[in-house]
Order: structure tokens, then sequence, then C-alpha cells
């Protein structure tokens, strides 16, 4: 039996790893130069920063499992249970899960989920026609982990269930931009939600984060600011600047800034099925098969993949 899983993110990789766990031959095609997805790491004057997912929950036993074991490698630590919100010039505390995050970055979890499996790195696929074929090579299935307008782009008309699966879903664009600073002045806070606000929805203290105290935060923008700014790279960093100045009160400016475009970035409209699995042997898993979390992901790619071993098995 053999399976391609187009996508090396979380969800793909978890997918791949049952299925290889099982005894099944699998190949993982990423399009970039590196595994992770949304669990972006990239460096910036020779720091890694987080410029994906801000960090990770837990709440699922068997993830919890995952969880521990990187934990105990050193790549996972137990960050904050309590963030803040800022709006209208308030700020509250906002207590909730403990959020989970990674000293060398969330892409080092990638990386250790992809650790022994057969992934090929630079490799956009075209087309996933029935048969399955992946580029005109016959597979026993498909695994499509990524957003639906990606899958769209290569999924055969034929496909039908497989494309209704990918055209339900509902994807918001999202800058990240990352700000250094010459010396930590903001008032203390690990992550925090800027409500109502035009331009950011969200401001991390990524020194604390990632647990060196450098003086580096990482802004996300809004839906809409971001849909209005599509490839404007250095006006973003310059209006998102100005934003975190304000929202924190800063009088220090940064000494480098760069902006990350995510054009799907988060699902706007989970779906309510763990992942989807048709009679064309074609799935399609990640963070939009249910709340829109890294939990979520791992969950979609690993109940996915159990479901292709009893069926393939």
């Amino acid at each position: 039996m053999s399976v391609v899983v187009v996508g090396a993110g979380i969800a793909g990789l978890a997918c791949a790893r049952v299925l290889v766990d099982a005894g099944i031959d699998v190949r993982v095609l990423e399009r970039t130069p590196v595994v992770g997805g949304r669990l972006a790491t990239r460096r910036y004057d020779g720091r890694p920063a987080d410029i994906g997912a801000a960090y990770f929950t837990v709440s699922d036993p068997s993830f919890d499992a995952v969880v521990q074991g990187w934990r105990r490698a050193g790549l996972a630590r137990e960050w904050t249970d309590t963030l803040v919100a800022f709006q209208d010039g308030r700020r509250e505390p906002r207590p909730g899960p403990m959020r989970w995050a990674a000293p060398q970055g969330l892409r080092s979890l990638a990386e250790s989920l992809a650790d022994g499996l057969t992934v090929k790195l630079q490799h956009a696929v075209a087309s996933v026609e029935p048969g399955p074929l992946v580029d005109g090579v016959p597979v026993d299935a498909a695994v499509l982990a990524a957003p639906g307008p990606q899958a769209l782009a290569v999924l055969d008309p034929c496909l039908r269930a497989a494309r209704a699966a990918a055209d339900g879903q509902d994807w918001q664009p999202a800058f990240a931009v990352t700000l250094r600073y010459p010396a930590r002045t903001w008032p203390d806070f690990r992550g925090a939600f800027v409500n109502g606000h035009d331009v950011l929805t969200s401001i991390c203290d990524d020194g604390h984060r990632r647990g060196d105290r450098a003086p580096v935060l990482v802004a996300h923008t809004t839906a809409a600011y971001t849909a209005s700014r599509l490839g404007a790279h250095d006006q973003v960093i310059a209006e998102v600047e100005d934003a975190v100045e304000a929202v924190l009160g800063l009088t220090a400016r940064p000494v480098t800034g760069y902006a990350h475009q995510w054009l799907h970035a988060s699902p706007g409209s989970p779906s309510t099925e763990p992942y989807h699995l048709d009679d064309d042997n074609i799935g399609l898993c990640g963070d939009a098969w249910g709340p829109p979390r890294v939990q979520t992901a791992w969950l979609s790619g690993t109940g996915l993949g159990r479901a292709l071993v009893s069926r393939l098995g």
C-alpha cells in the first residue's frame, strides 16, 4: 500500500506518522523549503521568532501524550495560563488554559514529527486525479493536508466529494510582524488580545515566549486590514509599529521590523467533522476540521491516518 500526503504541516505529518507506524509506505510532499506549515519559525537577525501559531493548548489525552514527549525532549514548555486583553485604553487579565511554547520555535515540533518520515521538500504537487493519481503516479490514497483553496487548485474536477469539502472552507489572511527593539521597555505581559482594533488582533512577547528575554514582539493583524495591504510589506511594518506603540505606550522605536504575509492564516468556518475521507480515497485534514488550534490539526491528521489504516489494512 502507498499513500502520498500533500503538505508537511502538523496535520500532514501526524497523518503520515500513523500510516508509517502501521507499515504503509508514505511520501510527504511539501512545496516550501521546510516542514511545519503555520507552525512557522523564522530567523531574524540570527534569532528565531514564531511567526505562525503563537502557542498551543492541550485538552486531548492522546495529544497530551505527544506533548509530554516534546517536553521531555526539551522541545516544549508551559508558557502561561494568563494573557491580557487591550481594549479602549484598558488592560484586563484573561486567565485560561495553559499555553505551551517551544524554546527553539514551534517549527521544531514539526521537525520532531517528521523525523524518520520520507519528506520531499520544495515539491509542488500539480494535480490529484481519480485513481487516485498524484502528478500522474498511482497511489492507494492521497491526503491533502492544506487549506481548502490550495487543495482546490490541484484537485481534478471529477473528484467532486473532495472538492466540495475543500470548497466549504473559508480562510482569513493575516500579517505576522516581528519587531526587535533596543531594550525591553513595555509593561509586563506574556501575550495580548487587542480587541476592537482596526489593525491588530494580538501581540506576543516573543522574548518571554522563547525564554531568552530578547526585546522582540510579534504582532498579528486583522483580516480586513490584511486584505487591504496585501503585498505592501513596508507599509504594513510602519503601520504596525505605530499601532503597537500606541497600544503598549512605547517611547522607543524598533531597530528592525519584518512582515510575513499569510493568505490562509486561520479558518473562518471550522467543520463539524474531524477530517474528510471519501470513496475516491482522497482525504483532507488540518485545523479547519474543528476549532482552529494546533491540537485540532494533530487530531485531524491522526484521525484520518487511523481511518486510512483501517481502510487499506
